[in-house]
């Protein structure tokens, strides 16, 4: 019988059984466990333990993990709380969460592109004030950050018109669009674009990244998409830039705290849209069909699958 899968969370109760339920799906064969159903043997057996938010000192207690896999695609939550002496970390890569962020990122382009927001204010006001139409091949979208999700985003992106351009840490090539890397390549991507889009992890290169003098780069009416962490962008700057209409519009799908405030300001700003960090969720199906190939292919003869590099952060 295979050692116990231990399943560590502090999700809510409902959603950690239907996770649970998702997973005994694709790994009948399994004995998946939450944490504090798991015995003392069990707890020192354990070599795999499948994550969503864990306490650390639970993850602590399980002494024999091999790797750690998350159901998140997002990990610096697990960098920062469970340190380098952790054991490897699988993050989530899920086609279908690309998809679905893709889709997001085209659906409030398409929102800012269309002018959407200064539409909703004219309807406030009860007037008739129709807008000149910007085709997208006339726009520039930039997107930070290359990877499965930045990809997915700037493929539907060109599919749409628009002209994409994209940011990372090291150099990349990408067919049909322009990259850029380092701080001049920043500067230079910030510069060029009609509205930029944040797909970065975050660690603590991009902290903070998105401040006052990066925000002043961008062109005077720009727009600026965050759907990466809160934290990537000074909010007072950010704030700041809009009330001096250096940029026209925000759509923040993330926040340094979560659920946002009920004092944020962002939620009465006439220029920010604020969405409560719906813009990619994971699927359970597909999630626990990957999670379940990559400890499968570990059962079957002891190869890893791809972690982290904790030094990074992702």
């Amino acid at each position: 019988m295979p050692t116990p899968i231990a399943f560590v969370t502090r999700l809510e109760r409902e959603e950690e059984q239907s996770w649970l339920a998702a997973l005994a799906r694709t790994m009948p064969e399994e004995r998946i466990i939450p944490f504090r159903e798991l015995s003392m043997q069990e707890r020192q057996e354990a070599q795999i333990a499948i994550v969503a938010n864990p306490d650390p000192a639970d993850v602590a207690a399980l002494p024999g993990l091999a790797f750690i896999h998350s159901l998140w695609a997002g990990v610096e939550r697990l960098v920062l709380e469970l340190g380098e002496t952790a054991p490897p970390i699988v993050r989530l890569v899920d086609p279908e969460l690309s998809r679905v962020m893709a889709e997001a990122v085209l659906a409030w382009t398409y929102y800012l592109q269309r002018d959407m927001p200064a539409y909703r204010r004219s309807q406030e006001a009860r007037q008739w004030l129709p807008r000149a139409y910007r085709h997208p091949a006339d726009m520039t979208i930039g997107l930070l950050g290359l990877g499965e999700l930045g990809t997915a985003a700037a493929h539907r992106l060109l599919e749409a018109g628009f002209k994409v351009e994209g940011w990372s840490r090291t150099a990349r090539q990408m067919t049909a669009i322009k990259t850029h890397h380092g701080e001049d390549g920043l500067a230079a991507l910030l510069s060029s674009s009609d509205i930029v889009v944040c797909l970065l992890p975050l660690t603590s290169q991009t902290r903070g990244l998105l401040n006052a003098p990066r925000l002043a780069l961008m062109p005077k009416g720009a727009c600026l998409i965050n759907f990466a962490r809160g934290a990537i962008v000074v909010a007072d700057d950010l704030l700041a830039a809009l009330d001096t209409e250096q940029l026209e519009h925000a759509v923040l799908d993330v926040f340094e705290t979560e659920p946002l405030a009920a004092s944020s300001p962002f939620y009465a700003h006439p220029k920010v849209t604020v969405l409560p960090h719906i813009s990619a969720p994971t699927t359970e199906a597909t999630a626990a069909q990957i999670v379940a190939t990559n400890i499968t292919g570990w059962r079957k003869d002891g190869t890893l699958p791809a972690s982290i590099d904790m030094r990074r952060g992702y």
